[in-house]
């Protein structure tokens, strides 16, 4: 063979084994050993990961260390071991941790060692550099309270320790008082293959669960391959109920009291759901809560009432008052909610406070009454102050009803759901942007499906320092969870009562608890109470914070703060700071905030690629023995493909103007996964599809965004040269109003008057000859006709605009490069690489990453990159125009 030949394919291989991801076996490092144990006593976990790394070079390297740990859980210890010194994680308050973060990201570190994964996982990740031929010990420890929903508690374990281990074990044991009633093992880890790693031990008030896998097992999960296990196991059990008023558990001073009575009859409901179906949810999203709605209907009692509430910039009603579940509303409800379409802008504030008047105005004494709210984006119409929409939301529900308020995707604001239905006595949950979104939502109405109790209250005599004893709602299958100090030690019992309404009547518990300590904790456990404690109070008043005002909320996030200093608890007030063997090394573990989309790297782009959205890099995940060297391979502007016509023509088609300068052109020799990064571009939302459709287009160009002949509109927009997004946008309605949006200013002209407004002039505007315009904190609403258009202004660098349709007229047929609102396309099964079926014609896509400058936060999305005339019918000289 050619020497030249072998050289190019061997440099192919490299490449291509460097790029694929993930990469996270080496035959450089071992791990050893990796013990995960988990002991839950009344509920209360904590999860200690063991990980022993032996480096095997005869040079030192950088040894990896990263597990994923459950989002509600407290990390409270990290430890690294090398040579038999120990170096350990020490909790600061954020303030004082700051030095060290900004140290750590001076030398281009990664500050930040915590990620948010998915929906229920955290990733802690950090690296230490190990001398040749030593070992090195990563321990880590969280805590979490497990909470009960729908009658079972879950206790979530993942493990991923990068390739097979010969001496691999999980250890768990469950301690319950009152016994353990049910006992279940599932996860991606109790596959059939692991069945017989996996032991369950049972006995009266103890379980314990063991898994043992061979290296040969390891590799055998569904998720499982070469590189080891990778997956969760998933252990769910729930406890014996002896006694109606509940079961007290004392120990060294500390008590819990667990509560969930079902000696009760259900309560009937009046629910309002308040659907969002503005322009956003287009696609999947809105099919999917038809799908989530259909079947929730299904399971409405025939004594519950209910309502539908659609909004976008206006509120539609399926009818104005509550009726009854019966066989014929339930089905004239279904009809309402199959022709529920996407459209418009966001208009919370009316929805929710329209969906209050309904509950008010059909009062029913001996019901419990929920509204549920869902949407996945901002306040866009109507009142956009969001403090303002908390402030009418709080006032006009009165602490009657809870507000469930449910977020689609990572666009949201969780933040303003949040503190929305906090301030309502409910919560805020996310609704994931995946295929069983419908089973998300569902799952979420059968947490609430079935009302036990109203208005509890719980009282306790000889205790302090108690956690939430006021709550709104009881519900089948949750439970109520109280705890306190016992701070007179001569104290002999614990008097409880509980008062609620259960169908309209008043009901009391009462029950007298010896407080000498009946617990049978193991002596290694005995302050699990008083952590236990800690975690809950820590966790009541972080989630208070949103909605107090000072000096109460300066006094609660001082106590939160104290406490998590004091137990070692990394939560949002505080960090931990974790020191290396090597001088002035530290490196900073901040909790990630509720909601957060999960992090994902930064994917550098080669100079080809800073312009407007054509440019492409490729996001290379493996194992980072060497940072510096890793890092030039990330920018390496060699082009590894492996579809059989290479990378240069697709990306040509994809953006003909690129320069693309491979080192080499390279003959595929084993699959590679490739994504290419596109800075920004267009997105097109495809039918019934969870990935969209995207392409990328190069400046200088002045482009035809949207043209509506029949209402003589028009939308154009001039491209930044250099630089991302548009200059200006310019609108134009029935050849006499004009108006032309930049980035510091938004004229207005027609055939008498001119106006000019300014950013940052915050709720102004005009209306004005079916023309009307709002100016918002980031973004500028435009009405002309039934076209509502909504220009977003980035400011993170040089400036520029990004315009999102809101809604079009129906009926209506633009053209222009944002006149498909949604687009179809299938993907081909069977073929060996991915082709999509696109108006008849068959394309390889590139997958990609893009960030969706339509959003405030410009989150990264998944897309299908394909050629611009793959979607467009037409080349860019179709949709290019000579003058704005």
């Amino acid at each position: 063979m050619d020497r030249a030949v072998l050289r190019v394919i061997l440099l192919a291989v490299f490449i291509i084994c460097a790029t694929s991801d993930p990469v996270k076996k080496t035959q450089n490092v071992d791990v050893y050993s990796f013990h995960i144990n988990s002991t839950v006593t009344s509920r209360y976990a904590t999860t200690t990961i063991t990980s022993r790394v032996a480096n095997k070079l005869n040079e030192s390297q950088e040894i990896l260390f990263e597990v994923k740990i459950p989002k509600n859980a407290f990390i409270s210890k990290f430890r690294m071991i090398i040579d038999g010194t120990s170096y350990d994680g020490v909790v600061k308050e954020k303030a004082e941790a700051q030095q060290q973060y900004t140290q750590a990201v001076s030398r281009g570190q990664s500050a930040g060692l915590i990620k948010s994964v998915g929906r229920t996982l955290e990733e802690f990740k950090t690296s230490v550099a190990v001398a040749a031929f030593s070992k090195v010990t990563f321990e880590l420890t969280y805590e979490e309270l497990l909470k009960r929903r729908l009658g079972k508690y879950k206790l979530l374990i993942n493990a991923q320790p990068m390739q097979t281990v010969t001496d691999f074990k999980i250890d768990v044991h469950i301690h319950e008082k009152t016994g353990i009633s049910v006992l279940e093992v599932k996860g991606d880890l109790s596959s059939d293959d692991l069945t017989n790693a996996i032991k369950t031990t049972r006995a009266d008030k103890d379980a314990w669960v063991t898994f043992y896998p061979t290296r040969a097992q390891q590799t055998k999960c569904k998720t499982c391959d070469e590189n080891g296990l990778n997956g969760d196991l998933l252990i769910t059990y729930d406890v014996e109920r002896h006694n109606p008023n509940g079961e007290m558990m004392v120990s060294n001073g500390y008590f819990l009291h667990s509560f969930a009575p079902t000696d009760v009859s259900r309560i009937a409901k009046n629910v309002v759901f308040i659907i969002d179906q503005s322009g956003s949810m287009h696609g999947r999203k809105m099919e999917q809560t038809r799908l989530a709605l259909l079947k929730i209907l299904n399971d409405l009692s025939e004594d519950d009432h209910f309502g539908l509430i659609t909004f976008d910039s206006r509120i539609d009603l399926w009818k104005r008052e509550l009726l009854k579940a019966t066989t014929a509303n339930l089905e004239d409800a279904k009809a309402f909610v199959k022709r529920i379409t996407d459209r418009g802008a966001t208009d919370i504030n009316a929805a929710v406070l329209e969906g209050v008047n309904m509950i008010n105005r059909h009062p029913r004494e001996g019901t419990a009454s929920i509204l549920i709210l869902l949407t996945d984006g901002d306040p866009t119409t109507g009142e956009t102050n969001k403090e303002k929409i908390i402030g009418n939301v709080k006032e006009a529900i009165g602490s009657k009803f809870p507000l469930y308020c449910l977020g689609f995707g990572y666009d949201v604001n969780f933040d303003f759901l949040t503190k929305m239905s906090l301030g309502n006595n409910g919560v805020a949950r996310r609704i994931y942007e995946d295929s069983d979104a419908d089973l998300q939502l569902q799952g979420f109405f059968d947490e609430v499906a079935v009302p036990l109790l109203t208005d509890i209250q719980l009282n306790y005599i000889g205790v302090s320092n108690l956690t939430q004893t006021s709550f709104n709602l009881y519900f089948n299958g949750s439970e109520i969870l109280v705890s306190g100090q016992i701070t007179d030690n001569s104290v002999e019992s614990v008097t409880t009562e509980i008062i609620a309404i259960s169908k309209g009547s008043k009901v009391t518990y009462r029950d007298t608890v010896t407080a000498k300590d009946v617990s049978d904790v193991q002596p290694e456990h005995e302050h699990f109470l008083e952590r236990l404690w800690a975690y809950l109070t820590v966790k009541q008043l972080l989630d208070r914070l949103v909605l107090l005002k000072d000096p109460e909320k300066e006094t609660a996030k001082n106590e939160a703060l104290n406490l998590s200093l004091k137990y070692q608890f990394v939560t949002s007030l505080t960090s931990m700071v974790v020191t290396k063997p090597q001088e002035d090394q530290a490196e900073v573990a901040d909790k990630p905030k509720e909601g957060e989309a999960p992090h994902r790297p930064p994917v550098p782009a080669p100079p080809a690629a800073q312009g407007f959205s054509g440019g492409a890099s490729y996001s290379r995940t493996g194992y980072q023995g060497n940072r510096q060297k890793s890092s030039r391979l990330l920018a390496y502007p060699a082009r590894s493909y492996p579809h059989p016509q290479g990378v240069l023509r697709d990306m040509h088609s994809v953006a003909a103007s690129v320069p693309v300068v491979p080192v080499v052109q390279i003959v595929p020799v084993v699959p590679a996964v490739v994504h290419v990064f596109l800075p920004h571009g267009f997105l097109l939302p495809a039918d019934a599809q969870s990935r969209p459709l995207c392409f990328g287009l190069t400046p200088p160009y002045k482009l035809k965004l949207l043209e509506d002949s029949s209402i003589e509109f028009s939308m154009n927009g001039e491209s930044k040269t250099p630089g991302y997004g548009f200059s200006q946008i310019a609108f134009h309605y029935k050849k006499t109003h004009h108006l032309i949006v930049n980035t510091t200013s938004i004229n207005y002209h027609d055939d008498q008057e001119n106006e000019e407004l300014f950013w940052g002039h915050n709720n102004t505007g005009f209306n004005k000859h079916g023309v009307s315009v709002l100016i918002l904190p980031s973004q500028v609403n435009i009405t002309m006709g039934d076209y509502i258009i909504s220009v977003l202004i980035h400011k993170n660098g040089d400036p520029f605009l990004w315009p999102e349709v809101e809604q079009y007229p129906q009926g209506s047929s633009p053209t222009g490069i944002l006149g498909k609102a949604i687009i179809s396309y299938e993907k081909i099964k069977g073929s060996s690489e991915p082709t999509l079926k696109i108006m008849d014609k068959e394309v390889r896509p590139l997958r990609a990453d893009m960030r969706d400058y339509r959003r405030t936060s410009a989150p990264v999305v998944r897309c299908w990159c394909v050629p611009f005339e793959a979607v467009m019918n037409g080349t860019i000289s179709d949709f290019t125009v000579t003058q704005l």
